[in-house]
């Protein structure tokens, strides 16, 4: 990873592939905290290299200056002057490196393809595991979002219920009030007959009592003598009326 920071330029980089945008994202990681800008996904398997560990990147930093055998000579170059200044003694160490180096590579190379499927199978399995537990959360998540949708639902049909309870209230004072107000006017009407039935049987007591005293005062003031004249009055007229009836019957 040193090798990439301090060959690779910034414009490789972000030409390059997947390595090429995981150290984009540090770059800006270090060079602008601050940054609300979405930040790129790492990559799940590493860059291209050669020799198991060479950088893709820096062939392709150096095949436009050098040319295709470019990184090779520097390589052997940089392993010469090493070697030559004696900055890098051989030695037994050496060997014994050599040795773990070539058995490591050899079992890589047999092995490698095996462990890296087991290795995957069992990423999957626990990759799927995770996606299962991920989708009976969401399913939860969702029923749940869907069983407050309807309890609100309900709340506003609540408040609805809520006013029709209070019109039904109102309605039944104003039943209650209307009844009370028509007890009352019929009882105040009751008393106002009674004393209308009262009044009436006052004024017809009155009546024959007048009546009577009238009558009485006046059968009491007419004489023997007068009652006979009016007897004989009513007689005489009434011979006269037989007269003019029996006239004009004959006419």
């Amino acid at each position: 990873m040193l090798s990439r920071i301090v060959f690779v330029s910034a414009n490789a980089v972000k030409s390059s592939g997947p390595l090429g945008a995981g150290l984009v994202q540090l770059s800006h990681l270090h060079t602008s905290p601050n940054s609300q800008a979405p930040v790129p996904a790492l990559p799940e398997k590493g860059g291209k290299t050669r020799h198991g560990i060479i950088p893709e990147e820096l062939f392709q930093l150096l095949y436009p200056k050098t040319g295709v055998t470019g990184p090779y000579v520097l390589g052997a170059g940089l392993l010469t002057y090493i070697l030559s200044k004696e900055i890098y003694i051989i030695n037994h160490e050496t060997f014994a490196v050599a040795c773990m180096g070539t058995v490591i590579i050899y079992g890589v190379r047999k092995f490698g393809p095996d462990v890296a499927a087991f290795a995957d199978k069992l990423n999957e399995e626990k990759v799927q595991k995770a996606q299962e537990v991920k989708d009976l959360a969401m399913t939860s998540l969702a029923q749940a979002i869907q069983d407050e949708k309807k309890e609100q639902w309900r709340a506003e049909g609540r408040q609805m219920l809520f006013d029709a309870k209070r019109n039904n209230v109102a309605m039944l004072l104003e039943t209650n009030r209307r009844e009370r107000v028509h007890m009352v006017t019929n009882e105040v009407k009751k008393r106002l007959d009674y004393q209308i039935a009262l009044q009436t049987l006052h004024r017809r007591m009155e009546q024959e009592h007048m009546v009577n005293w009238v009558e009485k005062n006046v059968v009491t003031s007419i004489t023997p003598q007068q009652e006979k004249a009016s007897i004989a009055k009513c007689i005489t007229d009434l011979k006269v009326l037989a007269k003019v009836q029996q006239a004009k019957t004959a006419a």
